[in-house]
C-alpha cells in the first residue's frame, strides 16, 4: 500500500512550560525521530511544526497561523504533500506518542476496513483522532469543507463527516506526553525541579493538541454546570457534534448563524423528545428531559437537516 504521512510537531506545549515536545528524548531518541521511524514505510513524510531538524527527504510545513491547532496543521500537511499526486491514504500521527509504531503497524494492516479509513482505539475504547490512516481525498474534502473555520477546530470535529472504522491497537501504543507527569512515566525529567504541576490530569485521555484537551475539559464542566442549573441533568451532550454543527453554520452562512443554528437544533431535539414522551404507551404527558431525555439521536437527526440546509445555501 502506498501512503503518505503527516507528523504533527507543533502546539504550544503549555503544560510542559513551553518545552519542545519534538525534542524530548525517550530511550535515546527524540520524540520526533520516533514518530518519523513509525512512518518510515510512507512514500512522503511531512513534519508540521516550528522548523524542526529533520532527516533528508522529509518535508517541513507550518500551520497558518502558527499555533492554529492540530486541524489547521493537518491542512498544512496535506497542502505540502500536494506537490506530488496524492497517495490513496495518509497517516496522521502526533509526535508525542513514544510507542506509536506498534499502533501504526496495526492500522496499516487494515486501512480499508472503513469507507474513509481507520482510526486507532485504545484499550479502554477511546478513539485517538491523531493516530489514524485516512483516505487522502476524504480528509482533504473535510478540510475544504471547513475553509477558514479550520483554525482552532478540534480534530474530532474535522473528522466528523468521515466514516471511519475503529481499530483497537496494542496497549500503551497511544500513550502520549502532555505534562511533566506524563513525561516522568517515560523517564523524562523537567528542566527544573520547580516545574509546576499540570492543571489537568491528561494521562489516558484521547490524544489531542494540548490546548484542545483543556478546552474540552472546560466545555464539559460548563455543560454539566449549566445542565444542573437548568434542571436538565442526564441530557446527553455530544460536544464535538455541537461544535461541528456550529462550525458548518458559521462557514456556510455567517458567524452569527452558529449560535442561532445550535439553539434551533437543540430546541427541535427537545420537541422530538417531548413528542416521544407523550406518545401512547410511554406513560407520560409532556417532555420530561431527565427521564425521557433529549437523546443524541434526536440531536443528530435535527443536525443532519440543519447541516444539509446550510451546505445547500452556501452553494
Amino acid at each position: 500500500m502506498i501512503f503518505d504521512a503527516i507528523v504533527l510537531a507543533g502546539g504550544r506545549a503549555s503544560r510542559l512550560d513551553g518545552a519542545s515536545k519534538a525534542e524530548l528524548v525517550v530511550g535515546g531518541r527524540s520524540l520526533l525521530a520516533l514518530a518519523i521511524d513509525a512512518a518510515a514505510d510512507s512514500r512522503d513524510i511531512v513534519v508540521v511544526g516550528p522548523s524542526p531538524a529533520v532527516p533528508p527527504g522529509v518535508l517541513v510545513a507550518r500551520e497558518s497561523p502558527a499555533f492554529g491547532g492540530p486541524a489547521a496543521a493537518i491542512a498544512a500537511g496535506l497542502e505540502a504533500l500536494s506537490a506530488n499526486p496524492p497517495a490513496d491514504f495518509v497517516l496522521v500521527l502526533a509526535c508525542d506518542v513514544p510507542h506509536s509504531a506498534a499502533a501504526v503497524r496495526t492500522l496499516l494492516a487494515r486501512p480499508t476496513d472503513g469507507p474513509h479509513g481507520v482510526i486507532a482505539v485504545d484499550s479502554e475504547g477511546r478513539r485517538q483522532p491523531l493516530l489514524g490512516v485516512y483516505r487522502t481525498e476524504a480528509l482533504a474534502c473535510a478540510v475544504r469543507e471547513r475553509g477558514s473555520d479550520i483554525q482552532n477546530l478540534s480534530v474530532r470535529a474535522l473528522l466528523s463527516p468521515l466514516d471511519l472504522a475503529d481499530v483497537t491497537v496494542p496497549p500503551g501504543s497511544t500513550d502520549d506526553i502532555d505534562t511533566w507527569t506524563d513525561a516522568a512515566g517515560f523517564g523524562i525529567s523537567p528542566p527544573s525541579l520547580t516545574a509546576p504541576e499540570p492543571a489537568l490530569p491528561t494521562k489516558g485521555l484521547p490524544m489531542s493538541d494540548q490546548d484542545e484537551t483543556a478546552t474540552l475539559a472546560a466545555l464539559t464542566d460548563w455543560s454539566d454546570r449549566l445542565s444542573a442549573a437548568l434542571g436538565i441533568e442526564g441530557v446527553e451532550v455530544d460536544i464535538d457534534a455541537v461544535l461541528a454543527l456550529a462550525g458548518t453554520a458559521a462557514h456556510a452562512i455567517m458567524r452569527p448563524a452558529a449560535p442561532l443554528t445550535t439553539y434551533l437544533v437543540g430546541y427541535a431535539a427537545g420537541v422530538a423528545a417531548g413528542v416521544a414522551a407523550a406518545s401512547p404507551g410511554l406513560g407520560s404527558a409532556g417532555a420530561d428531559f431527565t427521564s425521557a431525555g433529549a437523546t443524541r439521536a434526536d440531536f443528530a437527526s435535527a443536525a443532519i437537516i440543519a447541516t444539509a440546509l446550510a451546505k445547500s445555501a452556501a452553494r
